[in-house]
């Protein structure tokens, strides 16, 4: 069951009581496509989060704080203007479509009172939010303008009048009567009723078909409707191992049921949790992503020349001989000659050709030989040095790259900041000063011992808890030979156990956490030093032990503190 008709319908039931006569207080849009509206009633405030994602369109009471963006964007700038302040009137569903409106009642600068409709389509790729003034119908402003040329059903843009998206007509299964359904049912099978009933997603249909097709009746179809007058939720598992969300226990599907919820708003805001950080996450980084795509790419073209002048290097002694054989015998080196064949005394005298430039005497050609070889050999330091020096920058890129996978929407901040203070990312202003670090900024565990761990998720973090917050006592944990977060165990003694859930943690916060068997370094932060000039995160430590862990994604996130 997605966010469909139906399941919109229950959860305004729901929510609606909580709406209804509240003041807007605020609004902020703290990404491209997702909008809260702070709602203010009774002294207590709710988050209402709006979201026009093509993947997932949905709406319901946000509890997590999420970051207000220094800058408005120009659409929120106009919702404050015509609905901060204003006092929702009505909410309405239309039919049993994905469309809710939101009716308000404001004041203008003259003091006359303005009705709005604020509309939440809700439709997949052609999700939006659009303002509309209800006197002239016309539309003020919508979170995306569409060009005429992409949507021909209507005009998307300010000053356009207001209409509804084409809708496919069908049956209202909540308003239709015993008489009519009788009527229906001599008339069609199940299986040609079922598809002409509106706000139904495929697996809603599916279920629907089994109850008919077990009983057809009036009956049985109140028996599915009514379940969603008192939904509870269910999260079920399909044979591809995704979740689906459901108002109601579905017996015709097959699913395994994952979890079970008396409470839908908190329910929903479980569910899409991680669905909604991957995708905040992948709107706030994309320029990140692209300068360290871009930074891999170069870096590992590099490398792969790098190593070619290397073999070239290691294959200099071939120049040396031919150097020699020309030197040796001079005198059959006929002058303005291309090329000769001479005998390889390093090789039983096998003949050997040379290529000769014929502008230069035979003694020049050796020299030339000689030249190409004394030059690659003194290049082969320098080819290791700048190899070791590209891989180092390869692993960093690894490192932001694994940052960025880990991140939360509010975690990209400092990656943008780091990649613009280490000169890869260029911009007109200088960044603004960065917040200051606190333990209240890094997720916090508390193993089954009760002792305190703590992670760093991005290069500047890891630095601060590693050298100025953690004890020089205290044990650092980090995956072996790839990219992750430090991860600080608060004691100097701990117990196998203790270790092997830390290292759980720091396996998890890395890039092997959907692995098996991670392996994981640990020693006293004592022992740990960051070289001179080394770039943020870098860290050289010896005399680790070492552990495997296997990081399980529930284990580890129920013991983190809240």
């Amino acid at each position: 069951m997605a966010f469909d008709g139906l399941f919109i319908h229950s959860l305004l039931t729901a929510i609606s009581p909580t709406l209804l006569n509240s003041k807007l207080s605020k609004i902020y849009q703290p990404f491209e496509h997702d909008l809260i509206f702070v709602f203010r009633q009774q002294r207590k405030n709710y988050k209402l989060l709006v979201s026009a994602n093509s993947q997932s369109p949905r709406f319901y009471f946000q509890t997590e704080e999420i970051p207000n963006p220094d800058k408005a964007p120009a659409f929120v700038m106009v919702l404050r203007k015509y609905l901060a302040g204003s006092i929702l009137k009505k909410v309405e569903q239309v039919g049993l479509d994905r469309i809710v409106n939101f009716y308000f009642s404001n004041r203008n600068e003259l003091g006359d009172e303005v009705n709005l409709m604020l509309s939440f389509e809700l439709m997949g790729r052609h999700s939006n939010v659009i303002l509309v003034d209800q006197t002239s119908g016309k539309i003020i402003d919508l979170l995306k303008r569409i060009n005429p040329d992409e949507n021909r059903a209507r005009l998307l843009l300010p000053h356009a009048s207001y209409e509804l998206p084409p809708l496919k007509p069908g049956i209202n299964p909540l308003t239709l009567t015993e008489e009519k359904f009788k009527q229906l049912a001599n008339e069609l099978s199940p299986d040609q009723l079922v598809p002409q009933v509106t706000g139904l997603d495929r697996d809603d249909r599916d279920e629907l078909l089994g109850y008919l097709t077990d009983d057809y009746s009036f009956s049985s179809w109140q028996t599915f409707f009514n379940q969603l007058d008192h939904p509870k939720v269910y999260v079920l598992q399909n044979e591809r191992h995704r979740e689906r969300i459901f108002l109601y226990l579905p017996y015709h599907l097959d699913l395994t049921l994952v979890s079970k919820s008396e409470h839908l708003n908190e329910a929903l805001e479980e569910f899409y949790h991680d669905q909604a950080t991957r995708d905040w996450v992948r709107q706030k980084s994309g320029q990140i992503r692209t300068v360290v795509k871009n930074e891999q790419k170069k870096l590992r073209k590099k490398i792969a020349k790098l190593k070619q002048q290397l073999d070239a290097a290691h294959n200099a002694d071939s120049l040396r001989i031919k150097g020699e054989l020309l030197n040796t015998y001079l005198r059959q080196v006929p002058a303005g000659a291309k090329s000769v064949d001479l005998p390889n005394y390093y090789d039983n005298n096998q003949p050997l050709t040379i290529e000769l430039d014929p502008s230069l005497r035979p003694e020049r050609n050796a020299q030339k030989y000689f030249t190409r070889y004394q030059k690659l050999r003194d290049s082969v330091k320098h080819v290791h040095e700048q190899i070791k020096l590209a891989e180092e920058d390869l692993a960093y890129f690894e490192t932001i790259q694994t940052e960025i996978d880990i991140a939360d929407p509010q975690d990209i901040d400092a990656i943008n900041d780091e990649l613009i203070n280490q000169g890869y990312l260029h911009v007109q202003k200088k960044p603004q000063r960065r917040k200051k670090i606190t333990t209240r900024n890094l997720p916090q565990f508390k193993l089954t011992s009760g002792k305190i761990v703590l992670v760093g998720k991005n290069n500047y973090e890891n630095d601060w808890l590693t050298f100025k917050k953690a004890n020089k006592n205290d044990y650092w944990f980090h995956v072996k030979n790839m990219p992750g977060s430090h991860t600080i165990l608060q004691d100097s003694n701990p117990s196998p156990e203790d270790i092997k859930e830390a290292a759980e943690i720091a396996a998890y916060f890395s890039k092997g956490k959907n692995s098996s068997h991670v392996p994981v370094d640990y020693i006293q932060v004592k022992r740990i030093k960051k070289p001179h000039g080394s770039k943020p995160g870098f860290v050289t430590y010896r005399g680790q032990n070492s552990i495997e862990a296997t990081p399980v994604e529930s284990n580890v996130l129920a013991k983190k503190i809240k």
